[in-house]
């Protein structure tokens, strides 16, 4: 008996790319059903692939550990390990949604027709050195767009038009963390200061949920951001600040709540990803490009844009909009 079709999908990083690739996996499960696919990723982000059923394996690489400790023979004894994983199986297809230079390395240590964007499109034009099949993808495209598109290009199906779904749900809340009956998630950090919306808006905001009946719940990441956290919820009644969590746990948090707001951020989209009503803040970036996108976008909103930092008052209205849809 032949063995089903089998893929390889490179996209590494970050957590919002991430995200933005897994209405790929649904496209592609949707257009051949039988298709076996797996996923390299990098291992701070394995849990977002993990969420989807469509996902068969998951095989994680640390680019970023690694190039602490290029040195180390333990970093060469993983790249070595990493290498012959990836040669274990023969894939139908690789397909590099990411169009880095690192992201096509690692794609061609694997065994199949290798499939990215053209130099044109990729993010980093020597990366289509290393696929054997180069596609045209417009850049001007959001990205989550232009991901479905390289899918559908490589793999022969026709381009979705479609909303994307990210066919991903949520573990169910563990009982002991004791939050909140009606919550929302701020989404207060990100990777840039300049993309972060500024404290006495959050405390402020905090203040006009906290008369409506809802409590602003607050996630971190590291030292800085649980900083952040604590200054707004000492000013804000109610406010609760969260222990850091893994992904997945995360996940469940945002998916039990009344509505995630966040700056430009992974977890934004996850938010989105899981169907949530959501409240994409804009400072330092175009949301046509990498704005919140959902499967029914009645309810996100992105507010704001380069060199802009969206009201309260705006935000707030925002909430109200994507929560009755």
């Amino acid at each position: 008996m032949p063995s089903m079709p089998r893929l390889l999908m490179i996209k590494t990083t970050s957590l919002g790319d991430v995200i933005h690739n897994l209405p790929v996996i649904t496209d592609i499960r949707a257009a051949f059903p039988d298709m076996e696919i797996d996923w390299v990723v990098e291992e701070s982000f394995a849990d977002i692939p993990r969420l989807h059923p469509g996902v068969s394996q998951v095989i994680t690489v640390a680019i970023r550990r690694w190039r602490k400790h290029l040195l180390h023979p333990a970093t060469w004894r993983e790249l070595q390990q990493m290498r012959q994983q990836l040669r274990t199986q023969d894939y139908d297809a690789i397909i590099d949604t990411q169009g880095l230079l690192k992201s096509a390395l690692i794609g061609s240590q694997a065994k199949g027709a290798y499939h990215g964007q053209d130099s044109a499109s990729a993010r980093e034009s020597w990366a289509a050195m290393f696929y054997q099949h180069r596609h045209t993808v417009a850049r001007n495209q959001h990205a989550v767009t232009r991901n479905r598109e390289l899918a559908a290009r490589a793999l022969g199906y026709p381009v979705p038009d479609s909303p994307p779904d990210y066919g991903i749900t949520a573990s169910i809340l563990d009982p002991g963390w004791q939050l909140p009956p009606h919550y929302i998630v701020g989404l207060h950090a990100t990777s840039r200061d300049s993309k972060l919306w500024p404290e006495p808006l959050w405390v402020a905001l905090g203040h006009s949920l906290h008369k409506q009946g809802l409590q602003l719940v607050l996630p971190w990441g590291n030292a800085s951001e649980e900083a952040r956290a604590q200054r707004i919820a000492q000013a804000v009644p109610s406010c609760l600040v969260l222990p850091r969590l893994p992904l997945h746990q995360l996940a469940s948090v945002i998916a039990h709540s009344q509505a995630a707001i966040g700056v430009d951020t992974g977890l934004v989209h996850l938010s989105a990803a899981l169907k949530q009503p959501t409240v994409a803040l804009y400072t330092d970036t175009d949301p046509q490009l990498t704005g919140v996108l959902a499967y029914d976008q009645r309810k996100v909103r992105n507010l704001g844009g380069k060199n802009q930092v969206p009201a309260v008052a705006t935000v707030l209205d925002a909430l109200k909009q994507v929560i009755i849809q």
